[in-house]
């Protein structure tokens, strides 16, 4: 199994240039090993580039991606990571969707497949990334 974040599933809806290749490659790869993930804040990013929810769903059921929701100790995990990193002087406040995301990774010990390893890799340790370059 691993939880695939946003960044790498919008390299598809939005066929980009740069990163679509690697996406697909990294996606396939990473479905040989076990089901690909989303959760509740990964769907929630993904809505915003549709306008039905009828069509999210569907290129969900074409990447045949499953859902798994956020625990409480996930949720737990990503408050207090988040309380650290406020303390450590962190100042934007969108960043707290990725706590989410990587909390989950660590609670579940799942492998996160991203392009944007740097906050993972210095908040959630244990997380198994999945990154360019990698």
């Amino acid at each position: 199994m691993t939880l695939v974040d946003t960044n790498v599933l919008l390299d598809l809806v939005t066929d980009d240039p740069v990163w679509a290749d690697w996406s697909i490659d990294q996606l396939e790869t990473a479905s040989l090993a076990g089901p690909l993930l989303i959760n509740d804040v990964i769907y929630a990013e993904l809505a915003v580039r549709y306008q039905q929810i009828e069509a999210l769903d569907a290129f969900i059921d074409r990447a045949s991606i499953r859902f798994l929701p956020l625990s409480r100790p996930s949720l737990f995990l990503a408050g207090r990571v988040f309380t650290r990193y406020r303390r450590a002087g962190g100042t934007r406040a969108g960043v707290l969707p990725d706590f989410f995301i990587g909390a989950q990774a660590a609670v579940e010990r799942l492998p996160l497949l991203t392009r944007d390893g740097g906050r993972y890799r210095g908040y959630f340790p244990t997380v198994d990334l999945i990154t360019p370059g990698r």
